[in-house]
């Protein structure tokens, strides 16, 4: 089989040789791994991922192919990816074509045939770190240097990229087996979403939970809720550094005492800083679908989907903030709580995709308030 070279190179200088695979030519990035060992289609499509290449730590992606159904947005949002071994032939009886045409589809370049558990060990040790994938120039120096050149991820404003531009009414509900994504055409309690980066899968547990769902954009979203008076408001999780997302801050400010608010992820930094907390970045990030939090609250632990690269300082959080949630991996902070208003959120990811399911009950809460309201 006639195989395309490809490069991966790092701003330390390190490089990997491997093989091109979804569309060819040059993508550049900030580097994070994934632990999930499904679900790299919702990975793909996430838009969290904004401005980053995704190494999978699972050694054989692509094997159950890509459909339509398992997305998390309308477009695939990674920078590139990276595997170790990937499968044109793929087996899976919802499969509808392979991930190497998909990734071609959208433009996605990406190379397999390298050591990932040495690129994965080496981001794990030194950090997040800048790379950049080629099929066009396989200069080990040239590619490093262009590498050293990629701006850092806390300098974009990546929610720019991704979020809505327009509000809009979202009825679609949880997947099942035997029918598909219900539509379910709710009343109340109205819950108005503002849109980060959203992810699909949000939304749909939203509406699952009997809820009425408007996504808004984060430009003016104060005059939006003006307007549409829901019951609640949601914060969405989304791409970048939180401290950018000077719309969203101003927004939860303006609110706090007037509307229960919940956010996730993205949204959670967000709530933290109006509320007077601090956000730092994380050595390497959360993403994957294995992490354990414990809920404080119950002493309960919940295995978690994650993807950030961002936490709140708990040493910043005000006397009237408390912390809910904790990683059992590092003890950063994954939940928190106004003692007094219905402010709450969490860091990971309760509506999974991919991921487990333990974290359900945190929408069904959230339903519940609103109705309340």
């Amino acid at each position: 089989m006639n195989r395309k070279k490809a490069i991966l190179a790092l701003e330390d200088g390190t490089y990997f040789l491997g093989y091109s695979f979804g569309a060819e030519g040059e993508t550049s990035g900030e580097l994070v791994f994934n632990t999930s060992m499904t679900g790299y289609q919702e990975i793909l499509t996430d838009p969290s991922y904004r401005g980053q290449i995704v190494v999978m730590t699972y050694t054989q992606i692509g094997n159950y192919g890509v459909n339509g159904e398992d997305i998390e947005s309308k477009a695939v949002h990674v920078r590139g990816f990276v595997v170790k071994e990937h499968f044109t032939n793929f087996s899976n009886w919802r499969g509808q074509k392979s991930l190497e045409d998909y990734l071609k589809e959208h433009g996605v370049v990406g190379i397999w045939g390298i050591d990932t558990r040495a690129l994965v060990k080496k981001i794990r040790e030194k950090g997040v770190i800048r790379g950049v994938i080629s099929t066009e120039d396989l200069n080990p120096g040239s590619a490093v240097k262009k590498a050293k050149g990629v701006p850092d991820i806390s300098s974009l404003n990546l929610v720019d990229e991704v979020a809505t531009e327009e509000a809009y009414s979202w009825g679609q509900g949880a997947w099942f087996l035997d029918r598909g994504y219900e539509s379910l055409d709710n009343k109340r309690p109205l819950i108005a979403v503002v849109d980060f980066g959203i992810k699909f899968n949000i939304l749909r547990r939203l509406i699952h939970e009997g809820a009425r769902v408007v996504v808004v954009p984060p430009k003016d979203s104060l005059q939006a809720l003006r307007e549409l008076d829901p019951d609640a408001v949601f914060l969405s999780n989304g791409p970048g550094d939180p401290e950018r997302v000077v719309e969203g801050i101003k927004l939860v400010r303006e609110l706090k005492g007037v509307k229960p608010i919940f956010g996730i992820c993205l949204g959670c930094q967000i709530i933290g800083l109006a509320l007077g907390a601090k956000t730092y970045k994380l050595k390497f990030g959360h993403h994957g679908g294995n992490h354990p939090v414990k809920d404080l609250r119950t002493g309960k632990v919940e295995i978690t989907a994650q993807n950030h690269n961002f936490a709140i300082d708990p040493d910043s959080l005000p006397p009237e903030v408390e912390i809910t949630h904790v990683n059992l991996l590092d003890d950063t902070v994954e939940g928190i709580r106004h003692k007094e208003l219905p402010i709450y959120a969490v860091q990971y990811h309760p509506e999974n995709s991919p991921g487990p399911h333990d974290s359900y009950y945190l929408f069904k809460e959230f339903v519940e308030t609103a109705k309340s309201r």
